[in-house]
């Protein structure tokens, strides 16, 4: 029987590095430097077009020397942006392991999500006139796409009878059958 003290911490006992969002100048914040994600100049303006309309949303994760976990992008666009402060989380007592497997792991979970399409199109087609959906990250054509209301009426009708006209040709080798 595992005693107390042998017993994995559950993560209600883990100190949580989010406890407390502190101000930190951007000057100061040192980014990772094997960091292997990549933030593009047109992502880090679609970051900074979402900052000025809505603020610094996001505190930065760094450790406890002051080199960023997470964040790197969002630190980027403040920078760009002329800001001189941001708020960041420490996270206080991590190894460089711990802290190395993190940058990959922020990164990469958030990519392992997907999009209920149906529910952004509603979404999407909702604000289209109340909001500036550009800020969003998606292009104007995705946009169109996920925003198709009904499709126009093209003036020409289904003929259920003409499926039965239909006369079909079978492979002599695979038994597949393709109309002709």
């Amino acid at each position: 029987m595992e005693s107390p003290s042998d017993a994995p911490e559950s993560p209600q006992s883990v100190p949580w590095p989010a406890a407390a969002i502190e101000r930190r100048p951007l000057a100061l914040l040192v980014p990772y430097a094997r960091n292997a994600r990549l933030h593009s100049d047109a992502q880090i303006s679609q970051i900074m077009a979402s900052m000025a309309e809505w603020g610094w949303t996001q505190p930065i994760l760094i450790s406890e020397n002051d080199t960023i976990i997470a964040g790197h992008g969002r630190v980027m666009a403040g920078m760009r942006l002329g800001l001189e402060e941001a708020p960041v989380m420490v996270a206080r007592g991590w190894s460089e392991a711990k802290i190395r497997a993190y940058v990959i792991a922020d990164n990469r979970l958030a990519e392992n999500a997907s999009w209920d399409r149906e529910m952004l199109g509603v979404e999407l087609t909702e604000l289209r006139d109340q909001f500036d959906l550009s800020l969003t990250g998606f292009t104007v054509g995705e946009i169109d796409a996920m925003t198709v209301g009904e499709l126009p009426d093209l003036g020409v009708e289904y003929d259920e009878s003409a499926a039965g006209k239909v006369t079909f040709i079978k492979c002599p080798e695979c038994g597949y059958e393709f109309p002709r």
